[in-house]
């Protein structure tokens, strides 16, 4: 399989707002406003009006949630009855809010298979650390081509062999979780079965594509821009 390179315009089957730190960077927001339906865990309801504010300035279209999902535990009652046609209430807590949201998608959207995820960073690293962990679990038990979009780049998880566009200077970490033989081409320093998810982070891109091989799942981040030389 190829993973692209994401811009502003790549789309996806549906995105999912976590209620980490609103994205800033452009090509996060651009998917953000472009991609439908677009799920919203509850308490980053409140991120999406306080951005539409900032759109009604600019004489903007605002972004229009097809869905709201949650326990509702941070959302206050106001807004729940605003939004009362959109608000749909999860009240049990074996999942967090992001998995309610994402078992949402899949129920009501059939077919959706690559969703792309906005502000599951920041804020918490603890609530961070979670997220990231649960691309694993999305790919794995729900068959899911989950991306994680941050202001800096994107995650992507991946099994067994695959193609990755990049650019020269493209800088990449990889995370191994269950390969015991991994093996890459065309990055800057070769990789193997890591056993500490430290251990393949700070790798760069030679070219416009790399490639990885492995016996498992693991995931990949790649930055939007590459590594700044320091000037003279």
């Amino acid at each position: 399989m190829e993973y692209g390179l994401i811009d502003g315009s790549s789309r996806f089957d549906a995105a999912i707002l976590a209620a980490g730190d609103f994205p800033k960077n452009e090509i996060a927001v651009d998917i953000l406003r472009c991609t439908t339906p677009l799920l919203v865990c509850d308490s980053a309801l409140t991120g999406i009006i306080d951005f539409n504010k900032l759109l009604q300035q600019r004489s903007e279209p605002e972004i229009a949630p097809a869905a709201i999902v949650g326990d509702g535990d941070s959302l206050p009652v106001s807004l729940k009855r605003k939004y009362a046609d959109k608000w749909h209430q999860v009240d049990e807590q074996d999942y967090n809010d992001l998995t309610k949201t994402t078992r949402f998608a899949i129920s009501n959207y059939k077919g959706a298979k690559s969703i792309a995820y906005l502000g599951t960073t920041g804020k918490r690293e603890d609530h961070t650390i979670g997220n990231l962990s649960l691309m694993i679990f999305y790919f794995r038990e729900f068959g899911l081509l989950p991306t994680f979009i941050t202001d800096y780049g994107w995650f992507s998880v991946a099994k067994d062999k695959n193609t990755f566009k990049s650019f020269t200077g493209q800088q990449v970490s990889i995370f191994n979780f269950d390969c015991k033989t991994l093996e890459s081409e065309a990055l800057k320093w070769n990789s193997y079965a890591y056993k500490e998810l430290w251990q393949g982070t700070l790798n760069e891109a030679a070219g416009s594509s790399f490639t990885i091989d492995g016996d498992g799942i693991y995931v990949v981040f790649r930055t939007f821009d590459k590594k700044e030389k320091p000037k003279d």
